[in-house]
C-alpha cells in the first residue's frame, strides 16, 4: 500500500493553508480556499498514487515553523525538501521561481524568456498558477507586464501582503 500524504491546516496571517507531506517531503503548501483546491488534490494523490489523510508530520511542524519566521521578518528562504507533482514544464517554472529573490519581482514574460521560451507565456502563467507549494516556491513575486498584481491562488489582498513583507514596507498590516 502506498503511502499516504498527511496533511494539515496552518492558518497564516494571510490566509488558511493547507499542508501536505508525501515520503518526507512538503508536497503541498497551497491555499485551503482556492478555486482549483479539488483539481490539485487530484493531481497530487494521483501522481503520488497515495491518499490525503488528516495527520501530524515533523515536516509539516518545519514548515509551519519556518513560515512562521517568514511571517515575522527571520526568514527570507526556506529550507525544506520538496516534491513537486506536475508535468515536466510545470516542474521547470517552479524550479524558476525559487530563483526570484526575496523582496524581488518579476514578470511572466520575463520569466519566459529567462526560460528560453519567449512565446509560452500563458504556458507559464498557466504553470506559475498551478503551483501547490506556495509562498515557498514564490509563485507571488510573478507580477504582470505592466507591474499590476495579477492572478493568485490565495487572492490578490493575499500576493499583495506577501509582497509588503517582503519589501519591508507595512508589515504591521500583516498581523
Amino acid at each position: 500500500m502506498a503511502k499516504p500524504i498527511f496533511t494539515a491546516n496552518y492558518k497564516s496571517p494571510v490566509g488558511e493553508l493547507l499542508l501536505g507531506v508525501h515520503n518526507n517531503q512538503l508536497c503541498l503548501c497551497d491555499w485551503q480556499y482556492r478555486k482549483q483546491r479539488k483539481t490539485i488534490n487530484q493531481r497530487i494523490c494521483s501522481g503520488l498514487q497515495a491518499e490525503m489523510q488528516q495527520g501530524q508530520h515533523q515536516i509539516i511542524d518545519e514548515t509551519i515553523a519556518q513560515l512562521e519566521d517568514y511571517f515575522n521578518g527571520k526568514r527570507k528562504q526556506f529550507e525544506l525538501p520538496l516534491l513537486f507533482v506536475g508535468t515536466d514544464f510545470q516542474q521547470q517554472i517552479w524550479q524558476a521561481l525559487q530563483t526570484i529573490p526575496f523582496g524581488q519581482t518579476t514578470t511572466y514574460l520575463q520569466l519566459s524568456k529567462q526560460l528560453g521560451q519567449a512565446n509560452l507565456v500563458r504556458a507559464v502563467a498557466n504553470a506559475n498558477g498551478a503551483n501547490a507549494i506556495s509562498i515557498i516556491v514564490p509563485c507571488h513575486r510573478v507580477i504582470g507586464a505592466n507591474g499590476d498584481l495579477v492572478g493568485y491562488a490565495g487572492g490578490l489582498r493575499a500576493k499583495k501582503r506577501l509582497l509588503q513583507l517582503e519589501s519591508g514596507s507595512q508589515q504591521q498590516e500583516l498581523f
